[in-house]
């Protein structure tokens, strides 16, 4: 059936002031700032049918990376209707969490937190997917496409709205490296990504060897949860990944200030090649494992090894995979090579789980239309200003017009582009550009450690003298 278009009244005769593309965790945390600000039109748009958090990886007992302090809103607004704490309180479980004494909560549960904020926000148009984004000039404003989709996925109407501010939290996309993409999309042995890991489970244990690839949180979590899972002496699993170890997560207290708005602010004034090598070489920031997780896999390890020998288990850190193909349809053959050796080996096995990571999104599809207004830099990546704005032609900026981005500015604001601890800093920063005003005021200094040799001045508080203490000769 052809999809309708929408009934005229259905686009409102006064353009949007906000548009959100997206929701995930970072558009919904804009989203739940932005909802208490009078006057402001917003209205936010989603492909799925509802909010869902890798539900791939929701497994049992796994943390998030950060406190819970960084929810969708409290950095910014700790009053806020939509914090975790109110959460916790709107379902009579206060009591029990200040029990718990908990500061990094299960991942289960941080989805779960997310879904109802998004049950309960009206901005929120899920089942909905964007067409097309284009600057109209003549009306001096963003124009936008969309289908409203059926429960099954078919298209059912059309419409189409008009903006003068974008935000794009499109988020990532699971990564699968060259070499393995042939397997992927074959039938026969189960070969699939981390994000899809809970709806395989049960069919990789009836595996007879598995093979986790990826040195990251994610396969730390999978060869945990799988080693678990098989019985002792029998595990038959392999764990391989690039990084020259297994390696902790940076998580010293002045470490974690890479974290900050300080920090960011830094990056972002760094020449573009220094941000490309500093990115390149901090993967233990983000990339790393958990201490919590390494030091349970070694007791898991050490556990079985007590009364059934050595575990049937091998992990070799330093290895990438150079090629892969299938065996006889029923395994799948992976050609190694590691690292520091300059050695090469073949591994044969049942299934293979690729905890490889997630990418950007592309934004060359949704951006088509806006391709002539956009500024790229010397990598033909978008540019990105310090207020998290798309750098566009200053005709389209001058009539105060944005596109702003969440967590597609690696390249341009660092590390702590897809931390969720600085998603409500984000999302303020965002509102206060929007509205010209600022509804969330922002700390101007939020480190202990100062980046570079220009420190901002520290000004005193309003009402406070200051002491001037004479310069003396100290000859």
């Amino acid at each position: 059936m052809r999809p309708t278009p929408f009934p005229p009244g259905h686009t409102p005769a006064a353009p949007r002031d906000l548009v959100g593309i997206g929701i995930g965790p970072f558009n919904l945390s804009l989203a739940a700032l932005a909802h208490p600000l009078p006057g402001l039109d917003t209205a936010f748009y989603e492909q799925r049918p509802a909010f869902e958090w890798h539900p791939g990886l929701l497994i049992e007992g796994a943390r998030i990376q950060v406190p819970f302090l960084a929810d969708l809103v409290t950095l910014a607004d700790p009053a806020s209707a939509w914090s975790f704490l109110n959460y916790l309180k709107a379902r009579d479980r206060l009591f029990p969490f200040y029990f718990a004494e908990r500061f990094h909560i299960q991942r289960a549960e941080y989805d779960a937190y997310c879904r109802w904020v998004s049950q309960n926000l009206p901005a929120l148009h899920f089942g909905h997917q964007i067409d097309a984004v284009r600057w109209n000039p003549e009306r001096a404003l963003f124009e936008i496409d969309f289908t409203r989709l059926a429960a099954d996925g078919e298209a059912e109407a059309l419409g189409r709205t008009h903006t003068r501010n974008v935000v794009l939290g499109i988020g990532t996309e699971p990564h699968v490296p060259e070499p393995l993409r042939p397997l992927t999309e074959a039938p026969g042995v189960p070969v699939l990504h981390a994000a899809d890991y809970l709806h395989h489970r049960d069919a990789l244990l009836t595996a007879g060897h598995i093979t986790v690839v990826g040195s990251g949180q994610s396969g730390a979590e999978i060869f945990l949860d799988l080693l678990r899972r098989r019985p002792p002496g029998r595990e038959k699993l392999h764990w391989i990944g690039r990084t020259a170890a297994f390696a902790p997560m940076e998580y010293s207290k002045l470490g974690l200030e890479h974290f900050t708005p300080d920090y960011t602010r830094y990056f972002h004034a760094l020449a573009e090649p220094v941000r490309d090598q500093l990115i390149t070489s901090q993967w233990q920031l983000h990339k790393g494992i958990d201490v919590g997780t390494l030091a349970a896999i070694h007791d898991e390890l050490y556990r079985r090894s007590l009364h059934s020998g050595w575990p049937d288990a091998v992990l070799t850190p330093g290895v990438r995979v150079r090629t892969a193909g299938r065996v006889a349809a029923t395994k799948v053959e992976l050609h190694l090579e590691h690292v520091e050796q300059g050695t090469r080996s073949r591994l044969t096995t049942d299934a293979v789980v690729l905890a490889t990571g997630y990418r950007e999104r592309p934004l060359t599809g949704l951006l088509a239309g806006l391709d002539p207004y956009l500024r790229r830099d010397g990598h033909e990546r978008p540019r990105v200003d310090e207020q998290f704005r798309l750098v566009l032609d200053p005709s389209v900026t001058a009539t105060g017009c944005h596109v702003y981005v969440q967590n597609a500015e690696l390249h341009t604001h660092g590390v702590g582009t897809p931390d969720l601890g600085l998603a409500a800093w984000r999302s303020a920063t965002i509102l206060n550009t929007v509205t010209g005003s600022e509804p969330y005021p922002l700390p101007d200094r939020t480190a202990f450690t100062t980046f570079g040799l220009t420190p901002q001045p520290q000004v005193p508080p309003p009402g406070r003298r200051v002491t001037l203490t004479p310069l003396v000769d100290q000859r």
